[in-house]
């Protein structure tokens, strides 16, 4: 079995004296495990960073083994942003959150194409925390429990949608909430918008949209996993309030 694909580094573990076991997002092949003998030396340090992007060949006799990588640099993103306490925070959560959302070889090209836009924004906090929110919301969606914000589901009408059904993910119209604001989520606007508008945010709405789509990961997928949100995301909702 042997496989090349472009991947974003999310964790490196040491194995041994020399070798480690890192972890990838590919486009084609999913959240991957392999072997890169080597893997904490001098000479790939540098190359798996998490967030850089490298080309990785994967090998293994049977395709449920570990197998074997090599890597190779494409994207040095973490060099990039290594010297942005901001930036690394919000680069430790996106790694964390994938890693603990994602399940191993299930191919979601679409979250690895938005993991790869959220980390060439870290470099800008006036779009990243809008974008990161809007990439948990498409890892729910990935994962099968994607949350519906076109249209009141109590009423069918498309305006003044703002808030959210914790049973079901649903957008609420704010006259059919109005009797249960202490039980709903509310619905930032920059979610619903398309082009440029998911950028005009507030801290209100980036701080809503955090525990709107937190909520769904902890309660839809991770809590019947026996799991919960990353410690690495709960210090990047932290930081964000504080900017």
């Amino acid at each position: 079995m042997e496989w090349t694909s472009d991947g974003i580094v999310l964790s490196v573990r040491k194995h041994g004296e020399t070798s480690a076991i890192v972890d990838v997002l590919t486009p084609d092949h999913g959240r991957h495990l392999g072997l890169v003998r080597g893997g904490v030396g001098r000479r790939m340090r540098p190359v798996l960073q998490p967030g850089n992007v490298i080309n990785v060949t994967w090998r293994a006799r049977l395709s449920e083994h570990l197998g074997y990588m090599t890597a190779e640099l494409s994207d040095a993103r973490f060099a990039e942003i290594m010297d942005n306490r901001k930036a690394l925070t919000a680069l430790n959560a996106i790694c964390a959150v994938a890693t603990a959302i994602m399940p191993e070889r299930e191919t979601h090209k679409d979250v690895y194409d938005a993991t790869a836009v959220l980390i060439s924004h870290l470099h800008n906090e006036d779009i990243w925390p809008a974008l990161y929110v809007r990439w948990e919301a498409g890892l729910l969606s990935a994962m099968g429990y994607g949350l519906d914000l076109s249209i009141c589901a109590a009423s069918g009408v498309t305006e003044n949608l703002t808030h959210v059904s914790p049973r079901s993910g649903r957008a609420v119209c704010f006259a059919e909430a109005e009797p249960y604001l202490d039980k709903m989520f509310i619905l930032p606007q920059f979610l619903r918008r398309q082009g440029d508008g998911w950028m005009q945010s507030t801290p209100e709405d980036i701080a809503a949209g955090l525990y709107l789509t937190g909520e769904f990961l902890r309660t839809r997928i991770l809590w019947p996993a026996n799991k919960d949100l990353p410690e690495a995301r709960e210090r990047m909702v932290g930081m964000i309030a504080g900017i």
